[in-house]
């Protein structure tokens, strides 16, 4: 029998550079799975569907929703966004190892529904450094930038909920670091609870 794989969810503060560090870690895992999104967002003309986004009608998300059929989902500048669960527990029951790169609303919604799966949080070295990340970006004007530093200090705040915390200062490095978490993840506690009351059970 193939031995289920792990959840692992993973977020962050906007601008910390998540999808650059994704680009360079998946190749490198290659027990893992990266969950992709189902979104009622329009598909742009560089992207295709079910690569970086399943693209569906509100119609059917909304029956989604209503079937019980997504792990998460929330709502942005009125497209829906969300991790249908089934494709989560296929790939688990593969052994793959499945990562959710979700907002920290998101990670919330997996926490209540799924407590076993490892919580990883991807922090910038400083709110300097996120700041200066924004502005090279160049996609944001002034009153954008000051509210994402904004939500990033709430966001950070809450990064102390999760099971691991690594500050994204160089992609090698990160990349190490999210290396040595998903081999070490079945050594957690979540996973070897069972074990430690069963050896002590009859002491």
């Amino acid at each position: 029998m193939t031995e289920r794989g792990l959840l692992i969810v993973f977020s962050w503060p906007s601008g910390v550079g998540k999808d650059t560090v994704l680009r360079a870690f998946m190749p490198r895992c290659a027990n893992c799975a990266l969950s992709i999104s189902t979104t009622t967002r329009l598909i742009r003309r560089d992207e295709t569907d079910g690569v970086a986004y399943n693209f569906v009608s509100r119609e059917a998300f909304e029956s989604m929703i209503a079937a019980g059929e997504l792990l998460e989902y929330a709502e942005f500048a009125g497209n829906y966004y969300g991790t249908p669960a089934s494709w989560v527990e296929e790939k688990l029951n593969e052994g793959k190892n499945v990562i959710l790169e979700i907002e920290l609303r998101g990670a919330a919604r997996v926490r209540e529904l799924r407590p076993e799966a490892l919580f990883v949080f991807l922090m910038p070295p400083s709110l300097k450094i996120l700041e200066e990340r924004l502005r090279r970006r160049g996609t944001e004007d002034e009153a954008e930038i000051k509210r994402r530093l904004k939500i990033a200090k709430e966001e950070i705040k809450l990064g102390e909920s999760y099971d691991f915390v690594i500050v994204n200062e160089d992609i090698e490095r990160t990349c190490g670091l999210l290396a040595a978490v998903v081999s070490a993840a079945p050594c957690h506690v979540k996973y070897g609870r069972d074990a430690l009351r069963e050896v002590l059970k009859d002491a």
